[in-house]
């Protein structure tokens, strides 16, 4: 059977394919007549790319800047260097640098762009400081800084987990080799946060595999985070300057493959660091913001889910087949969204039933700053919580951020009575029901009941069924207390796969019900 057999009628020939036929056409290019000369040359095409090329090369040099307190005085306090601020307990030692082939673990380490970039084309790139938005609305009840973490009597030391525990040759943590290739040991560092807490120790190496913990990537992270949100415009150029920034000199380091060149470079970064943080000029940027950005948020919260979570996360994957203890996670991005449209605000109360290793709760308190509530049953997801609510405290502690009170719960969020009293006071409640059984998500509903009024309920499947309308008959339902609005996420929202979905955000409104039966009887 020919492709064109199945457009054959009953009783009419077999329809062939049209044979193709060759004709010779001659064609002549058009003449432009031109009645007057351009006022200016046109330079050949060839021109034109050099010339832009070249204007796009331009490097400005770095602003000069001094600090001042509110008056225009001039500060002269200057961070003195103690015993304990030595930057690395291994130097690196001097060597040539080979500049022919990078090697596979310096590869590695660079990112995509950077790897087929110029260094010039990675100056434009760097030059513009990043602008980014806030996550939420601005909350002018909150205070962003934590006065401990700027205050120089506190303790600065505190438990943490630290970069160099999790990826370290030292301490023979498995899949990790040198990033440098060093022939003596390899290069520690510590880094400097912008508060008066301890600084973290780092030891650059690289993982194995390409999705293990990237130790050298997390520090410019970081400095890139620190720059964008703790350092004044005026005071900008040295992180950001596309020639002598910390930025570009961290990342011009890991090109070159000289460690020396970063363990300077993480040096500079931390003196200027506490330079800033000894003359109050970071603490007085924070006290005037009241909101975090999404990228700043996800910094952290990455930061804390490395050093714990991702070290076990098999043990997530143990669960029991057709019940409710299936996890997965709404991520980040998400979450936000989530926040901005139920207007989630500092002095409010969240609630997030069915929380597993508690990235929700501890998103919500630090990103909005509120009282954050979750409970989960599952052992091993509760294990991993109590982990990350430790290293959450410590991380906000480093960033200088003050955060809502964080309160994980184990146990079933049906039948717990903290859970209840909290839900009697929350303001919104966020419920992950995509793998909750029928029968879960009917008993949820009664604790519909206890919610206070105008409480907002979040949930991936609706409580309220398509089509449910208010009757004499069904009006003693907890569902008749629910005004629902359906809502989208896009792409890469969840764990569990990559599409987008819909999600319901549903509001306890009694006025409803009341005048439905008031109708009844008048």
């Amino acid at each position: 059977m020919g492709f064109f057999d199945h457009l054959q009628k009953k009783g009419t020939g077999v329809i062939q394919a049209q044979k193709a036929q060759i004709r010779r056409v001659e064609c002549k290019p058009p003449i432009v007549r031109s009645s007057s000369a351009p006022s200016h040359p046109v330079k050949p095409p060839s021109e034109r790319a050099h010339s832009e090329s070249s204007a796009k090369r331009i490097v400005t040099s770095p602003r000069k800047s001094t600090l001042s307190d509110s008056t225009g005085t001039v500060k002269k306090k200057v961070a003195v260097a103690s015993k304990s601020d030595h930057l690395a307990v291994n130097p690196p030692r001097s060597r040539s640098v080979s500049r022919k082939r990078s090697s596979p673990a310096v590869q590695q380490l660079l990112s995509s762009s950077d790897g087929s970039e110029t260094d010039e084309s990675l100056d434009i790139r760097l030059s513009k400081r990043t602008k980014v938005s806030a996550s939420a609305e601005p909350d002018l009840k909150r205070q962003l800084r934590s006065e401990i973490a700027f205050s120089e009597t506190a303790e600065h030391s505190f438990p943490m987990v630290h970069a160099m525990d999790i990826a370290s040759i030292e301490k023979k943590t498995p899949g990790f080799s040198s990033a440098f290739k060093e022939p003596s040991g390899c290069t520690t560092i510590a880094l400097q946060y912008p508060t008066y807490s301890q600084r973290e120790r780092y030891q650059l190496v690289i993982p194995r595999e390409n999705d293990g913990f990237k130790p050298l990537e997390d520090i410019v992270q970081v400095v890139e985070t620190v720059s964008h949100n703790y350092i004044p415009e005026d005071q900008i150029s040295a992180f950001t300057d596309d020639s002598t920034g910390y930025i570009r000199l961290l990342r011009r380091a890991i090109k070159q493959e000289s460690p020396k060149d970063f363990w300077n470079a993480v040096k500079a970064y931390n003196e200027t660091i506490r330079r800033l943080r000894d003359e109050g000029v970071i603490a007085k940027h924070l006290d005037a913001m009241h909101s975090l950005s999404l990228p700043w948020v996800e910094r952290i919260l990455t930061q804390v889910y490395s050093r714990t979570v991702s070290l076990r996360v098999e043990s997530l994957k143990k669960y029991e087949s057709g019940t409710d203890n299936v996890y997965g996670e709404l991520l980040p991005r998400f979450i936000s969204d989530i926040f901005q449209k139920t207007h989630l605000k500092s002095d409010q109360v969240f609630v997030d039933l069915g929380s597993g290793v508690g990235n929700v709760v501890l998103q919500a308190a630090l990103e909005v700053g509120c009282e954050s509530w979750g409970c989960e049953m599952m052992q091993n997801a509760c294990d991993l919580a109590r982990l990350q609510q430790a290293e959450f405290k410590a991380r906000c502690r480093l960033w200088g951020l003050s955060s809502g009170k964080v309160h994980l719960v184990q146990g079933d969020f049906l039948d717990n009575e903290r859970i209840a009293k909290a839900l009697r006071r929350a303001d919104v409640v966020l419920i992950n029901n995509q793998a909750f059984t029928p029968e879960t998500n009917n008993r949820i509903i009664n604790l519909l009941l206890d919610l206070k009024e105008g409480c907002q309920i979040v949930s991936l499947k609706s409580f309220v069924p398509t089509g449910h309308k208010m009757q004499a008959r069904n009006l003693n339902s907890p569902i008749n207390l629910l005004s629902v609005e359906r809502h989208n996420y896009w792409s890469d929202s969840v764990s569990w796969t990559n599409a987008g979905g819909t999600y319901f955000i549903a509001k306890k409104d009694s006025s409803r019900l009341r005048a439905f039966s008031d109708s009844l009887y008048n």
